[in-house]
Formats: C-alpha cells, structure tokens, sequence
C-alpha cells in the first residue's frame, strides 16, 4: 500500500556521448573559472540556467515533432509556431525561467512541462514525503526555500497534498484477502476542527495478517468517540470488501467488542490483549504496589494451559484480592476473552496475545501527528495518518517464525485455514 516511488533515472550510453559533446570537460573549466559558488549554484546562477536552457530546448523538440518539420521550415498547413509563453518553474535547483512555446492552432500540449505547471517532475514527491513527516505547509515551504531556493506557497503545497486523497479513497475501498489469519482492531484519539470548535475524534484502524504471514493495514475509520456500537461498521465494511472469515481477533478489553464481531464474523475467537488487560487492571493500584503486582500476574498469562492460569488466578486473588478487588474482578470478567490463546503454541502464542503490532503502527502515527495541535479538517488528518501508514508498512516483514504459526493454525481451524 506504498505510493508510487519516484525512479531512478539511469543515463545510457547514448546519453552519456551527447552530453560529453555538449559540455567537453574543457568548456566546463573554462566556463567555471573565476565564478564564486554563489554564482554558480545560487539563485539564478549558472547550473539553473543550463537547466532552463536544457529545457527549453526540449520544448522546441516536442513542438517540432507535434509540427512535424523543424524549426525555420515552411508550414504545410497553415499551422505554424506563435511565440512563447515565459514562466518561472520550481526545481530541485531552484526557480528556472523557461518560454514554452505556442502554436497558431492552439493544439499544443508539451509533456515534459504542462500547461499550468509550475514544478519539474521531482518536487511533488519531496513535498509529500515531507508532509508524511509530519511538517506543516508552513515549514515545507521554508524548508523549499531554503534548500533550493523555490518559491512555492502554502495553498500551492496543500494542493500537492491534496493528491493524496485519491490514493487513500483508492485504498479504502480496495479489495480485501478472503481468509485473514489474525487481524488487530484498536482506535487513537485525534484532535479535529469542526465548525468553531475543537474535538476529539477517535480514528479506527485495523491490521490483518494473511494466511502468508504479511501483515497490511485494512482500513481507517472515523467516528466521534470509540464504542462497540460503531465496530460492527467497521466490520461489516471489512466483509463487503471480500473478507469471508478472520481465525483470531485481538482487540482491547473494550466492553461488547465480543458480541460486535460475533455478529460479522461468527466462527471467530476473539482474544482479549493481555497487555491492555493489565494496563487496565493497574489503574487500581497504587505506584508502590505497580511492579509487584505485575510480578504476581505473569504466572497467569504465562501458564502451560487454561487450568494452570486459574490456579495462578487463584493465587493472585488470595494475595491481593482484598486489597485490589477490581484487579481481579476485571480479569475474572474477561476470562473467556483472555484464555483462548492458551491453547495455542508457545510461537503463536507470541503473536495472538497482544495487539503490539497495531500498538507499533499508533505509534508511528503519532510521530506524524504530535507536532499538530489539531488538524482542520478530518480530511486532512487521514491525508497524514494515510502517509505514516506508508512510511510504517516499507519496514514491515513477515509475522517471524511464521510457518511454525501457520502449521499451528491449520491444525486449530483446519480447513478454514488455506494450505
């Protein structure tokens, strides 16, 4: 779900002998000499003005060949050049001055500069990949300016950004894989203007992990505030875009989330993750008690099977029961939800009993967004959010130890898993 990576040029040898006649390594010199830097990579300079030369150059070419006959022929056809139309085009060297020439027809369309362009390939995805890291139009266009001396204004650099939103409405009504392994489902909290006033919207995402072993992010969801009411919108669009069956949920401890996913996906187990179980149980206990306590819950979720976890239950509950009630009362109340991944092996185990990847993927995100006091509109909160999912997804790999998972997972679910 990455966007489309600019390509790496590579000059040929054809290539390379044109430009060794066009600037011998002599002329160069003799060109150079007695130039300070400034008057050669500055503002202006001479490498942008070779640059708009080069270019201006190959809009002649272009209009020779829509033409048909070079510059100086005569016209067949009554159709003949027109003059030029002079205007400044942003670079990576900075602001080059080209003429594009025009045509008597009007028919003239050059490929290599447009019509209302006003920045070279190249600088679009340098805005972008900026704006994915989480500056504001602001800073880009400073940062613009003082890199490579373009001017480009805010408005022009939300346009860019606006781009955007065709490849995530792309995305979010993509096709889904029929059969998911596991998928993680969970919501953070952004902050976004609507009409005068500032709220809290909760941002609802889901990672799915093919029967591969790949894991990619399946959605983003908005609503005014996490609840299990709005989950099984949220699943029903995962099943409308393709999605049969999911083996293994793992969610939070949010209250109804089982019996949202009961109603989509009926033959899924649903499991609680452990670590927002224990977060949520550590609310009721003081700071000097925190690290002790989270000792005596290990045995619990470390034990060999369910029988073992109740006796450590058990135990927990005779130690700290009077003191911290709530704690155990929590986890007797989700035990249903919090057992299942004790009937798998240790190597599934590992990746069922947590929402940690989806954690790692909130985390990214917020990088993105931390520098936002709040965003305008909640388009352009999913134009960043959609950004950091990309940058997140290029160092994903495969679930490790996989194929030990997979084989674990066949003989659990058997045909509903894929061979």
């Amino acid at each position: 779900m990455t966007r489309k990576n600019q390509k790496t040029i590579e000059i040929g040898p054809e290539a390379q002998e044109r430009l060794a006649d066009l600037l011998p390594a002599d002329a160069l010199v003799e060109a150079l000499e007695g130039l300070d830097p400034e008057q050669i990579t500055g503002p202006g300079g001479l490498i942008t003005q070779l640059a708009g030369r080069v270019v201006n150059a190959a809009l002649e070419a272009e209009l020779d060949e829509h033409l048909g006959r070079p510059h100086g022929a005569p016209a067949a056809d009554g159709n003949h050049r027109n003059g030029s139309t002079g205007k400044i085009l942003a670079t990576e060297l900075g602001d080059v001055e080209i003429a594009t020439p025009r045509d008597r027809a009007g028919e003239f369309e050059p490929r290599l500069v447009a019509k209302r362009q006003s920045r070279l390939a190249g600088l679009d995805e340098k805005i972008i990949a900026l704006y994915a890291g989480g500056l504001s139009t602001r800073e880009i266009s400073d940062q613009l300016a003082g890199l490579y001396g373009a001017r480009i204004g805010r408005d022009q650099i939300g346009r860019i950004t606006d781009s955007v939103l065709e490849d995530v409405a792309e995305w979010r009504h993509r096709p889904l894989e029929e059969i998911y392994a596991i998928v993680c489902l969970d919501a953070l909290v952004v902050k976004v203007k609507t009409d005068r006033s500032v709220s809290r919207r909760s941002c609802y995402l889901a990672i799915g992990v093919t029967a591969e072993g790949e894991r990619e992010v399946l959605g983003i969801w908005w609503q005014e505030s996490e609840g299990a009411r709005f989950w099984p919108a949220v699943l029903n669009d995962l099943h409308q875009r393709g999605t049969a069956d999911v083996l293994i949920f793992c969610v939070d401890g949010l209250t109804g989330f089982d019996e949202a996913i009961e109603t989509v996906f009926p033959g899924a187990w649903v499991q609680t993750c452990v670590v927002h179980q224990i977060r949520s149980g550590m609310r009721y206990v003081p700071y000097k008690d925190q690290r002790q306590v989270a000792k005596d819950l290990r045995p619990i979720y470390q034990a060999p099977d369910v029988e073992a976890a109740e006796a450590a239950l058990e135990a927990f509950g005779r130690r700290w029961g009077t003191r911290y009630p709530m704690v155990v009362e929590s986890w007797r109340a989700r035990w249903e939800n919090i057992t299942p991944f004790l009937s798998l092996p240790a190597d599934l185990r590992k990746v069922v009993y947590t929402t940690n990847s989806i954690e790692n993927l909130n985390r990214q995100i917020r990088k993105a967004i931390k520098t936002r006091g709040h965003f305008p509109s909640e388009e352009a909160a999913t134009k960043l959010i959609y950004l950091a999912i990309c940058r997140a997804e290029t160092k994903w790999r495969t679930v490790y130890n996989w194929s030990a998972a997979r084989r674990a997972l066949k003989i659990h679910f058997g045909e509903r898993m894929p061979d």
